[in-house]
């Protein structure tokens, strides 16, 4: 018995606080048009009672004293009703659709407002499926229930006032007796709504689970092809499928489950109205008009009452979306700026980091006590192998995360006391995971500096080798990239890139192996321009290919997250340390990789 209360209890206390706050924060502003569509509501509730009533004259008036002029009047009457009824369902809706519409549209630019600003952690945390279904499906839910439960309280609920009112006023005793069976499905009704929220819940995750899939196996179709997966990848999404299919089958009967005891319900208050009214009518003690006026009402009241009905399960199912969507916009950001926090002026550009430490997870150490100094104006490189801390170490820099001890400084301001706007302003960012958007070469490369002339633009484009094949696109600089730039290769959607990083003219950069994917050729250039751009500017850059840093003015060796050797190139080497037998194993593999023939080749001896 304890373990239902306990069940029970913690939906009750949520369901008021969310209604309240939905209330107040999405419906509240819009609460002239629903002002609005109440009074249509009233209109079409009086106009349903007006034309159960009418039933009245026209049986015992009309057709009782055979009087022609009383049937057309009423007949007039009755067409009025409905052209009023029909023109007011027709404003109560639009305004209601209005409102649940506009909630969608808030609610999307509050969450992509409040998602966009959150930390890398919290993207890290939430698969992308997951994030797009609280966008769509969750949102869609929450705007049904608001329509649904306005149009509900205001139609339904005041139709429902109306007619019964009308049924009391003709025969309080008949009334009574229809509606004394009904309060029985408050219980019952009570339980499928609870049962709804858990089940709606429930769908909402796999939902998210199967955006997710659908979102990675639709970027990773050439993979798919390539090891011929597609059985498979078919085998997981329809186990998906089919448990949001059995989930969605669950919810449709948890909700029908109210019509078998509304229709019950339903028919024993009609017999109920149909034996004592109907001995009534029989024994003349009431007319036939009076009597069936009154069960034009009962029937007329019938369905707005089924709809009342089902309207706790609706509420029920958009809670539990609206849980979801709240949730999210509540997650606070680990990243936040100090109260008072200046804009960051960068006047040497010297990166320090002081006794830094780092862990993703808690007992896992990604950086273990890392000093190290980029001078103000000089190019500094990290090297080491995957997995050693270098991408970290960059992170930490324009506060994608934070260290859990120890402090990085730019020109001796520790970067949690300066606003982060200005922070990441005097950054430029080159990553080796290449982010490109479904736009315009143009507009890819002006990311950041969406006022930058033509000229600057193609001036960028340039410097990053880049111009060449992007006049030789379909459209130049208009053309579409597609999404993620699927439309280019690897290399050329690095330089894009590179580009971008050049164009925002920052005096920190930041290289995470910035010239990966480039051939040969056109890794030249743009080392050669890499060099143009980092002149005079401070240059932190990762490097697994230790050739490309040899001209560094100092490299750092880092491993397991503590910086084992720093020096130049010349001084590494001399030291016979850990960056020497690095760099002899590279130098040895790509002596080797030069030596050894082509498949191609080998083709062409045999």
């Amino acid at each position: 018995m304890a373990r239902k209360k306990k069940k029970g209890l913690p939906l009750n206390r949520a369901t008021w606080p969310l209604v309240a706050r939905l209330l107040r924060d999405q419906v509240r502003p819009y609460i002239g048009h629903i002002v609005f569509s109440f009074v249509c509501m009233l209109v079409v509730a009086g106009c349903t009672a007006l034309m159960a009533k009418l039933m009245e004259p026209v049986l015992d008036g009309a057709f009782k004293e055979r009087d022609f002029e009383k049937l057309y009047l009423v007949c007039g009457v009755i067409l009025a009703t409905f052209v009023a009824k029909g023109l007011a369902n027709y404003g109560q809706s639009v305004s209601i659709n209005y409102v649940g519409l506009r909630i969608v549209a808030d609610i999307q630019v509050k969450m992509f407002g409040h998602l966009i600003r959150n930390d890398l952690q919290f993207f890290h945390n939430n698969s992308t499926g997951n994030l797009i279904s609280r966008f769509t499906n969750d949102v869609n839910l929450m705007r049904g229930t608001v329509s649904n439960v306005l149009t509900g309280l205001g139609k339904d609920l005041v139709t429902l006032v109306f007619l019964v009112a009308l049924m009391f006023y003709q025969d309080w005793l008949l009334a009574s007796l229809a509606f004394f069976v009904f309060p029985t499905a408050v219980l019952p009704i009570t339980r499928i709504g609870r049962r709804m929220r858990k089940v709606s819940a429930n769908t909402q995750v796999e939902m998210g689970r199967f955006t997710t899939l659908l979102d990675e196996t639709f970027q990773g179709a050439r993979h798919v092809k390539a090891y011929g997966m597609e059985a498979y990848e078919t085998g997981r999404a329809a186990q998906v499928i089919d448990r949001i299919f059995a989930l969605t089958h669950k919810a449709q009967r948890t909700r029908s489950a109210s019509h078998p005891i509304m229709e019950t319900l339903g028919g024993l208050a009609i017999i109920a109205v149909m034996l004592y009214g109907g001995y009534q009518v029989i024994e003349g003690g009431k007319s036939p008009g009076v009597f069936f006026s009154f069960v034009t009402a009962l029937l007329l009241a019938y369905e707005p009452m089924k709809r009342l009905a089902n309207l706790n399960s609706d509420l029920q199912q958009g809670l539990a979306a609206t849980e979801r969507v709240f949730a999210m916009i509540d997650a606070k950001p680990m990243i936040v700026e100090k109260p008072g926090a200046e804009p960051l002026v960068v006047r040497r550009g010297e990166i320090a980091l002081r006794g830094v430490h780092f862990s993703y997870m808690p007992g896992q150490k990604a950086l273990n006590g890392i000093n190290l100094v980029v001078p103000a104006g000089k190019t500094v490189a990290l090297v080491g192998p995957s997995g050693a801390g270098k991408s970290t170490i960059l992170n930490l820099i324009p506060r994608f995360y934070d260290t859990t001890e120890g402090a990085v400084l730019i020109d001796g301001r520790d970067v949690r006391d300066v606003t982060l706007a200005s922070l990441r302003a005097s950054m430029g960012l080159v990553s080796q995971e290449i982010s490109l958007f479904d736009d315009t070469v143009r507009a890819n490369i002006a990311y950041g500096r969406p006022g930058a002339s033509e000229v600057e633009i193609v001036e960028a484009a340039k410097n990053a080798a880049a111009h060449d094949f992007i006049v030789d696109l379909p459209n130049g600089y208009d053309t579409e990239v597609g999404g993620r730039g699927v439309k280019l290769s690897g290399g050329q959607r690095q330089r894009l890139a590179i580009a971008r990083a050049m164009l925002k003219n920052a005096p920190i950069l930041l290289l995470d192996e910035a010239t990966s994917a480039l051939d040969t050729e056109s890794e030249r250039q743009v080392q050669t321009a890499l060099r143009r751009l980092m002149s005079g500017r401070t240059t932190l850059v990762i490097a697994h290919r230790l050739s490309t840093v040899v001209d560094a003015d100092i490299i750092y060796v880092i491993d397991s997250g503590q910086v084992r050797e720093s020096g130049t190139h010349r001084e590494l080497l001399a030291k016979g340390g850990v960056y020497a037998g690095l760099y002899a194993t590279q130098l040895t593999d790509d002596l080797d990789h030069e030596a050894l023939p082509t498949p191609l080749a080998r083709g062409a001896r045999a």
